[in-house]
């Protein structure tokens, strides 16, 4: 089982998580939040879907379930760490079970949340750990003087609100989240649309035109054969 999901029409930040759960109605109820929060999810059944998806896509945090089908947690939590995967992981636990918390933090987890748990809990600790990844002290991100909220979808210029397309959020958000470094119009592309989507790069250039004619044209500089980073006088 693999599935993407959007919230229903409404802004995403461009965030990509993959959640690993085979108990099927936690796995809608995760996803489905995940999702609302504003990011873009994938979903893996089992263990071999989820180290397949790993080495294939590229993700900003993943969410763990260690009692898993095929190939479990705790072995792919070793594997990933040990293949060099840097990738924020939160995992779940079974409720009690004090060794299994020992073990994921010990095999290289940031961070876990105990079965049962309040899917609040869950989001909030996931985006600590984005934030974190991102070297984001606050749950805002900075740059000059835009400010992007990824909770309320909402970005401000010098403190006047700005409206963006879910796309243009997209980018910007995905651009402040990586601020401190040049971001490929492939890697763009890649965070923005959904695996099945026809992904046409060509679209990210319409993207961040339509970005620096709301922002100002210097909020997003193009470094010349490498790609996009946030303009440091922006």
């Amino acid at each position: 089982m693999f599935s993407r999901r959007s919230a229903g029409g409404g802004l995403t930040c461009g965030v990509r998580v993959l959640v690993v759960e085979d108990e099927a109605a936690l796995a809608t109820q995760v996803t489905t939040a995940v999702a609302a929060a504003g990011y873009v999810v994938d979903h893996a059944a089992d263990g071999a879907r989820a180290d397949y998806l790993v080495t294939t896509e590229q993700y900003d945090a993943i969410v763990l379930d260690l009692g898993l089908p095929v190939v479990d947690g705790m072995t792919l939590l070793s594997r990933w760490r040990t293949s060099g995967v840097l990738t924020p992981i939160l995992v779940l636990t079974a409720r009690g079970s004090w060794h299994e918390k020992v073990q994921g933090i010990d095999g290289g987890a940031d961070d876990y949340v105990s079965k049962p748990f309040e899917i609040e809990e869950v989001l909030a600790r996931l985006r600590a750990l984005i934030r974190r990844a991102a070297g984001q002290g606050s749950r805002e991100l900075r740059s000059g003087s835009i400010t992007l909220d990824p909770r309320s979808a909402r970005v401000t210029q010098a403190g006047t609100p700005v409206k963006l397309t879910s796309y243009e959020f997209r980018v910007l958000a995905y651009l402040m989240h990586q601020r401190d470094r040049v971001v490929s119009q492939s890697e763009l592309t890649e965070h923005i649309y959904a695996q099945d989507f026809d992904r046409d790069s060509n679209t990210v250039e319409v993207f961040v035109a339509r970005l620096r004619r709301k922002l100002g044209a210097s909020a997003i500089e193009t470094v010349r054969g490498l790609g996009y980073r946030m303009g440091m006088t922006s």
